[in-house]
């Protein structure tokens, strides 16, 4: 069986090379047809590996065997949280390709195929990345992936704003791969190796008595700062609301769905397998730079979601403040945190991946995404999309039994104390300003919003198909449903928070078992966040200067300028600050 970890790799980039060289030559249908059998076919074999993930399995690819214990091969691994990684990433791409068949304006002749052939790529890199044993590889992957986002992202290339949303983010993650790039290369200075258990054994023997060095910690902060930029951790957060208000819907479900959360897989991974032994980062310093940054990432991620009226840059800035509390979680680095993390990461990428596909039918239904001149607009129509933002935005606060409740419930009671509070505001908050969108927009409920001056409304945005849809097609309203479907069964179906808990610890802490079910804290204080987001919108919806952004929260927006030199500045901040978090205990070995 490890002998196939490499095919869901290999197969959708097989299936976007067969569109490239015929996709000028087959009818539009067909091409759609082939990435849907490529990409089905490569989610079913990920599932059928992840199944037979026990005992953790690995392949060198080509068979380029160790010889004497060294090798110039490629390693992959096939453990439960790789592969389910590469699951959940064929799982989304199919879900978005399913919900794009016949979606976008007709193609010229020349380009046939071209978005399918696309996605299939950043199917196959996603796979390589989740899977992939050594730093450079992961790189490989890491940089495949962002490219082709890029291309996604400003897919609509007659647009301006695409071009620039697109630019951003090329700019910005390009940055932070360059620094992954070179702390890789100071770990391979320092060790001769390329593998990520080989580094961390080389980094621990070369430590000796000695503990960590300025190399290692330079080597982090890169490494960390590369992979926190793809997760949209704060500071280096900023592309993702400019990208997400421009790139197509398919791919809004694929960026927050799952892109996101890869690179706070990224961070596990590589502190686990790397930094975590006694020549690496101490674990009290990664726990302070992961739940202090974490912290203000939830925070200013939950508050610029709240202020804002632009739908997909209010879903965008919800994904920010959710990967703070991933970061949260995996920086108390304990089984149960990690565990709390895995299923919320599940949940959470069913609801935003629907969310999006939501969102999207009210963009090619009315041409706007803007919460206030849709206010109303939607009432008696789009009942089922309206039933589904609803239950999305409960998904997001955390009401059992969603999976995100069953994660936020574990990682609650593995974070503990203050930062229990954190998980319910920022819960609280995202789902409340969703609960907003969904009173005004399809119940029309509240006056109507003053037209106030607001840089990034949403309004008169162009539809993405070939004009304003009278009538939503079925694959617009299936998916988001089978996607809602899929975040409610990862928190009801018997034994899978238990299957998961040991499949991430089989992987993390060398078979340490943590249990994962539902606790009476865990559920009231879901029930507590729901209440209170309910509560927000229905102060929000009542009282309209409640979303009126206030003065304190006017430098928060003023710092998402548009200008790419301003993130690019933050991210050199950000990795100041990582660095500056890590640095005391360094100092004191």
């Amino acid at each position: 069986m490890h002998h196939l970890i490499p095919l869901p790799v290999a197969v959708p980039l097989l299936g976007a090379a067969l569109l490239v060289a015929t996709g000028r030559h087959l009818p539009r249908i067909a091409a759609e047809i082939t990435g849907f059998v490529f990409s089905g076919g490569t989610a079913a074999l990920a599932l059928v590996l992840l199944l037979n993930s026990a005992p953790p399995m690995v392949e060198w690819v080509g068979g380029w065997l160790p010889v004497d214990g060294e090798s110039v091969g490629i390693l992959v691994v096939g453990d439960g949280p790789a592969l389910g990684m590469a699951a959940l990433a064929s799982l989304l791409t199919l879900a978005a390709l399913a919900y794009s068949w016949r979606y976008f304006d007709e193609p010229p002749r020349d380009r046939t195929g071209s978005f399918t052939a696309l996605m299939l790529v950043f199917q196959g890199a996603m796979c390589g990345f989740a899977v992939a044993g050594d730093l450079f590889n992961a790189f490989v992957f890491f940089e495949l992936m962002s490219v082709v986002a890029y291309a996604l992202t400003g897919y609509r290339i007659d647009e301006a704003k695409a071009v620039q949303g697109a630019l951003t983010f090329g700019i910005v993650n390009s940055l932070g791969a360059y620094g992954l790039l070179t702390g890789i290369a100071l770990l391979y200075a320092r060790t001769g190796e390329l593998a990520m258990a080989k580094i961390g054994r080389g980094l621990d023997a070369a430590a000796g008595q000695g503990g960590p060095d300025a190399l290692v910690l330079a080597s982090f902060v890169l490494v960390l700062t590369g992979l926190l930029v793809k997760a949209a951790a704060v500071p280096f957060h900023f592309w993702l609301p400019d990208a997400h208000a421009v790139a197509p819907t398919p791919v809004c479900m694929l960026l927050s769905g799952v892109m996101v959360e890869l690179g706070a897989y990224g961070v596990w991974r590589v502190y686990g397998t790397v930094f975590a032994g006694p020549g690496g980062i101490p674990a009290a310093d990664l726990t302070r730079a992961l739940v202090t940054l974490g912290a203000l990432t939830a925070a200013t991620g939950a508050v610029m979601c709240w202020y804002q009226r632009h739908i997909k840059r209010l879903l965008a800035y919800s994904t920010v403040a959710h990967t703070g509390l991933f970061l949260i979680g995996l920086g108390v680095l304990t089984p149960e945190g990690d565990d709390g993390v895995a299923l919320y990461l599940l949940g959470h990428a069913g609801v935003k991946a629907a969310l999006f596909a939501c969102a999207g039918v009210l963009l090619d239904r009315f041409g706007s995404v803007d919460e206030h001149a849709l206010h109303g607009r939607a009432r008696g129509q789009l009942r089922a999309t309206a039933v589904m933002f609803a239950v999305g935005a409960l998904g997001l606060a955390g009401l059992p039994p969603f999976g995100t409740a069953l994660g936020k419930s574990i990682a609650e009671e593995a974070v503990g104390g203050p930062l229990t509070v954190v998980y319910v505001a920022a819960s609280a908050i995202t789902a409340g300003a969703v609960l907003r969108v969904t009173a005004r927009v399809f119940l029309g409920l509240g006056p109507r919003p003053e037209d106030a001056e607001y840089e990034t409304s949403g309004s008169d945005e162009e539809p993405e198909t070939p004009g304003l849809l009278r009538r939503i097609p079925d694959t617009m309203t299936t998916v988001p449903a089978v996607l809602l479907a899929a975040a409610l069964a990862v928190g009801v179906a018997p034994g899978f928070g238990a299957l998961a808990a040991r499949s991430v610890n089989e992987a993390g802490s060398g078979g340490a078992h943590a249990s994962a079910h539902w606790t009476l804290p865990g559920v009231l204080l879901g029930v507590a966040s729901t209440a209170l987001a309910l509560a927000l919108a229905g102060l929000a919806v009542s009282r309209p200067s409640w979303v009126a952004a206030p003065d304190w929260a006017a430098p928060l927006r003023r710092l998402q300028s548009g200008h790419v030199g301003d993130y690019v500045a933050w991210l050199l901040v950000g990795a100041t600050v990582l660095g500056a978090l890590t640095l005391p205990g360094i100092l004191g070995s």
